[in-house]
């Protein structure tokens, strides 16, 4: 007999959020980390192939994370977590459409620019780097969406907690991980792809919580 489609639909979320933690595991352990505060680092770090594959997997991430969630929402229906859930889902979705756009302007927009230097064309790059990442428009949209997806997955970590159907601690790594994506950009490059692990766990066990879900 096959499965029922709530339980396709709750472990096509599992996949999704193991995804998702894949992704933010290789984003910051593929970067290029050369020193960015030289013309000849940023034309080294952004201009090569690496720093586009590991932005295209954050941006992929994030384009996942809601899918996750709203799975999420599905499985707690009907539990006193599923008001959380929802405002995990709503706010998770608006915060990563929110950094996508300065994520693409950070992958290929300063690729772009790096491999213009590195071809001899004259400008000020690293001046140019600085008005694409700071500009007031871009640098606001951005800590506004990762600040909603801090607080979107702190609300799944609610939700998981109220449930009763899912272990109690397991949205906890999740949530931190997404808490500390902001600061964690303000720290060494060891500290950052430690994030990325933490993250990768976080979301792994929530995979791994939303599969045993159908099992019990």
């Amino acid at each position: 007999m096959p499965p029922a489609p709530a339980a396709v639909r709750t472990r096509a979320g599992a996949v999704l959020f193991a995804a998702t933690g894949v992704l933010f595991v290789l984003y910051p352990a593929s970067r290029p980390w050369d020193d960015e505060s030289t013309p000849t680092g940023a034309i080294a770090a952004m201009g090569s192939t690496a720093w586009v594959a590991s932005h295209l997997f954050a941006m992929i991430g994030f384009i996942l994370l809601p899918l996750g969630l709203l799975a999420l929402r599905r499985a707690l229906d009907g539990t006193p977590g599923e008001r959380s859930a929802v405002a995990a889902l709503l706010t998770g979705w608006v915060g990563a459409g929110l950094v996508l756009p300065y994520y693409g302007a950070e992958d290929f927009g300063l690729h772009a620019l790096a491999r213009a230097a590195a071809d001899g064309q004259r400008f000020d790059l690293l001046a140019v780097v600085e008005a694409v990442r700071f500009g007031p428009a871009a640098s606001t949209t951005f800590v506004i969406g990762l600040l909603a997806l801090g607080v979107g997955a702190v609300l799944a970590a609610i939700a998981v907690w109220r449930s009763g159907r899912l272990t109690r601690y397991s949205g906890i790594p999740f949530a931190l991980g997404f808490a500390l994506f902001l600061p964690q950009f303000f720290t060494p490059a060891e500290v950052r792809i430690a994030h990325g692990v933490l993250v990768g766990i976080g979301s792994a066990w929530l995979a791994w919580e939303l599969w045993r879900a159908e099992t019990r």
